[in-house]
């Protein structure tokens, strides 16, 4: 992976912003989508959110088994996924506050 994703968490922190901001996109495609019958950018991020959302998904669950975070702590994470602005809030409210204790 990249220099500075050099933890699975620095991970799920990278893609917790990519998808929120992709979820966000959606404001802007789906009128074009529906309103002025533009559907292709709508296509275009909806597979780009899909592929984010799946690696989000996967990413917390693999930082959950690895800090052994209660089953209560995994889904808030996983549930912010599917809510506006849901990654921003679990990234500034859960994973940032992780960053400062280390993996047993």
């Amino acid at each position: 992976m990249m220099k500075f994703l050099n933890s699975s968490l620095d991970a799920l922190r990278a893609f917790a912003i990519m998808e929120g901001c992709s979820f966000l996109l959606f404001g802007i495609t789906m009128p074009l989508k529906y309103k002025l019958s533009m559907p292709g950018p709508n296509y275009v991020v909806g597979m780009i959110h899909g592929v984010l959302f799946i690696i989000y998904i996967m990413l917390v669950l693999v930082v959950a088994f690895r800090r052994k975070w209660s089953l209560s702590k995994t889904l808030l994470a996983g549930i912010a996924s599917v809510i506006p602005f849901g990654t921003f809030i679990a990234d500034a409210k859960i994973f940032k506050k992780e960053k400062s204790f280390p993996v047993a």
